[in-house]
């Protein structure tokens, strides 16, 4: 994709987190943005503001909804390129509203698929899906507790879940998000789109205004910063990868550039091995970080909730050449220097190392 063309990227979903990393990115570039959102979650406003202040006219911002067919449709004819991250995003709430997450990450994502096929098929479209497909993944026998972490008994599973892992959604959230993920992937095989699957794990890091139910990393710092007590669901022992958001962008905007590699292909994408860290872990290098001691209770584990999941990010380090470059600890500071700044009072007097 060449910055000769000058249409818009679509971004639906834009002023949410990683969708506004990604327009930040895309107008730095000189790209123009269209961003379609409902406006309806926590902070989303404070992101549109934000990126209209930092680049005008080069970001537009229409209020709509991805289950509301027609200003889809007007969106995708004028783009050259869609991304498409409008979702509902908690597992909480999928079990609280199992038919409204359906309508917003099926449905939606239906209509978005059918107005690129009908309306603008050389489009390139990005999804984001969620590790949430794999479920569990795997039981209790099949892990073991080393340290402060559980870690799996197989060493096939060292460099963690490839995209041959099987699905088996095991919540209303992962039920609708895999639905929309197949019919993504079909629609590149049965109708030709340009299409890529992208499955996402933990992604963290500025703009991020993490709560209970998402974005977890933010949500514990947060709770450092405000000094409010953490319930942790299950042991803590549950171990996920972390990936900043600065390299998730880079891998999105990889894909989309090289779109022709990786058309019709899924992907995992998070932090891999090297940066995967535990419940307990991460509330300790959050009290390094911070020097403030965060306090816990326990409560029952939560549906669909993984005792252990690392992501293998090989097939696409091998597709598009791309790697995390931002350490859990660097990224760490990042997050926590834009969450005290946004929400604290003052930061701690030490700087970042690799």
């Amino acid at each position: 994709m060449t910055n000769r063309d000058n249409r818009p990227v679509l971004i639906t979903g834009g002023c949410g987190f990683i969708g506004c990393n990604l327009v930040d990115r895309l107008a730095d570039r000189g790209n123009s943005v269209l961003i379609l959102d409902n406006l309806a979650r926590a902070g989303v406003r404070e992101n549109a503001q934000w990126l209209k202040s930092r680049h005008g006219d080069r970001v537009n911002i229409v209020v709509a909804d991805v289950r509301d067919p027609i200003p889809v449709i007007d969106a995708v004819r004028e783009a050259r390129a869609v991304l498409h991250l409008a979702a509902q995003v908690a597992v909480t709430d999928s079990v609280a509203d199992p038919v409204g997450d359906f309508e917003i990450n099926a449905r939606g994502t239906i209509n978005v698929l059918e107005a690129v096929r009908l309306h603008n098929k050389s489009a390139p479209m990005l999804f984001a899906s969620t590790n949430k497909v794999y479920g569990r993944l795997i039981d209790d026998t099949q892990i073991m507790r080393t340290g402060a972490r559980y870690a799996p008994v197989s060493k096939t599973l060292s460099d963690g879940i490839s995209e041959n892992a099987p699905l088996d959604f095991y919540s209303p959230y992962g039920c609708s998000k895999g639905t929309a993920d197949q019919y993504v992937r079909d629609y590149a095989r049965v109708f030709g789109l340009q299409a890529v699957v992208i499955r996402m794990s933990c992604i963290y890091g500025p703009r991020q205004f993490g709560t209970e139910d998402q974005g977890w990393i933010a949500h514990f710092l947060l709770s450092a910063i405000r000094g409010t007590p953490l319930t942790i669901y299950g042991d803590g022992l549950q171990v996920r990868d972390a990936l900043h958001v600065s390299d998730a962008a880079d891998a999105w905007l990889t894909a989309l550039d090289r779109i022709a590699l990786v058309r019709g292909r899924v992907f995992n994408l998070g932090g891999g091995p090297r940066n995967s860290v535990s419940l307990l872990e991460l509330i300790d290098r959050i009290t390094q970080l911070t020097g403030r001691k965060t306090k816990y209770t326990f409560a029952d584990w939560r549906p669909g909730d993984q005792p252990w999941y690392v992501t293998d990010t090989r097939a696409l380090s091998t597709a598009l050449g791309w790697m995390p470059k931002i350490s859990l600890q660097q990224g760490l500071y990042t997050l926590h220097a834009w969450l005290d700044g946004r929400f604290g009072q003052s930061m701690p007097n030490r700087e970042a190392s690799a």
